[in-house]
């Protein structure tokens, strides 16, 4: 699903709410979710999963193509662990919609 997908799905769920408006939704949901992670912060949506961000250490990498070593800056990236309602679901474990 990409995010024009989810924001048409929201909009048909919701006649009452113009697709302008859901678009608007989404992109401030997006927004606060990754203004979060730049604070540091963790981003817990409960029965979906968590987003939070780890730090990698710099280290020596090598180039594919002509084997000559690179360096690798330290960097932040960010992480999604599941949340145990998505991991059911995924295998078959969960009533959909329940708990």
């Amino acid at each position: 699903m990409i995010r024009s997908e989810l924001v048409q799905k929201i909009a048909e769920e919701n006649p009452n709410l113009t697709q302008r408006h859901v678009e608007r939704i989404v992109s401030t949901v997006f927004e606060e979710i990754i203004a979060a992670l730049e604070r540091g912060d963790r981003v817990e949506l409960r029965g979906f999963g968590a987003f939070s961000v780890k730090a990698r250490d710099a280290r020596t990498g090598r180039n594919p193509r002509t084997g000559a070593s690179v360096a690798v800056s330290a960097k932040a990236v960010p992480f999604f662990k599941a949340g145990k309602l998505l991991r059911d679901r995924l295998n078959g474990e969960g009533e959909p919609g329940g708990r």
